[in-house]
């Protein structure tokens, strides 16, 4: 299949959206094993054309080229993942995606197929695996195993630290009693999660972590029929294994004893179509990854008691 005919496709795939199901680009880095990423984020599926070489690149990055008027770079994906470089591979392909608010290609082995997949099939990778933070989620096509690559991950690798909550907004929450109103974290990341945990670090806030859906909504349940803890925000990936954003924040609308918390979907896919299901479910607000300020702000504003 072409590679325009393979992404024609796509946009029957947002039927899939909403409903704890996903569709899967896979890919290959060099051997048989399959790899995929959420084809929401994948723009276009390129043969690797020339690139140009910069002094003091990150050793990642295999360069960049035109693509449609931007410069964009390219990170030589199976390097980050600890395969041989394929930058000098003449058959590789690079994968241009869109996500947390910027534009970057992937180099690639070859592509293959795109598959469903429903949130129950993908699961946490075990650690004897041994993909590390880099892969946040397993399943298996065909009887092969596919891993979801945490392309976040990578380009937070390559970017560095993030940007902190200005001091304005610091202040601010300094003058906030938010006791014993804590916020719930849901994200299969690593890396999403230690951001988010710091950023209410330094707003004081506490926090309580799920790694997916069906753990966040696990935990809500659980602590709904005690009095020692109180959520008030929830802050959630829309990507996950088992349960994904929208499915939790359906759940959450549904559950008599949940349906008053305050629900932020906070993803690096963004655009008209993710803020529409994000009404369609019910939840507060969306917020694409990764803005400190906007976010730090909209907890402020929703962990008022006023707006509660």
């Amino acid at each position: 299949m072409s590679t325009t005919a393979l992404l024609d496709s796509v946009e029957s795939h947002t039927r899939l959206a909403g409903h704890n199901r996903v569709a899967m680009l896979l890919f290959r880095l060099g051997d048989r094993q399959l790899f995929g990423i959420n084809v929401f984020k994948v723009r276009e599926v390129l043969r690797k054309p020339p690139m140009e070489q910069l002094p003091g690149m990150h050793e990642w990055l295999a360069g960049s080229f035109d693509y449609r008027g931007k410069t964009i770079p390219v990170i030589d994906l199976a390097q980050a993942m600890g395969y041989p470089a394929l930058r000098d591979l003449d058959t590789a392909h690079v994968v241009v995606t869109e996500f947390s608010r910027s534009m970057q290609g992937f180099l690639v082995a070859d592509f293959q197929r795109i598959v469903h997949c429903s949130g129950e099939s993908l699961e946490a990778p075990p650690v004897t695996l041994g993909f590390g933070s880099r892969v946040n989620a397993v399943s298996r096509f065909d009887g092969q195993l596919m891993a979801v690559v945490d392309v976040e991950n990578v380009l937070a690798s390559i970017e560095g630290a993030p940007a902190e909550v200005s001091s304005r907004l610091q202040h601010e929450a300094e003058h906030r009693d938010f006791s014993p109103r804590r916020i719930m974290v849901v994200d299969d990341s690593f890396v999403a999660r230690q951001r988010l945990v710091g950023l209410f670090k330094q707003m004081n806030i506490d926090c309580v972590i799920a790694q997916d859906g069906r753990e966040a909504l696990e935990q809500l349940t659980a602590m709904s029929e005690g009095t020692d803890e109180r959520i008030t925000l929830v802050i959630s990936d829309i990507e996950m294994p088992r349960l994904d954003g929208y499915a939790l924040t359906r759940a959450i609308r549904e559950t008599p004893a949940l349906r008053q918390l305050k629900v932020v979907l906070h993803s690096s896919l963004s655009g008209i179509f993710n803020e529409a299901l994000v009404r369609e479910v019910g939840a507060d607000r969306f917020i694409a990854k990764f803005q400190p300020d906007l976010l730090a702000k909209t907890v402020l504003e929703l962990m008022d008691p006023s707006t509660n």
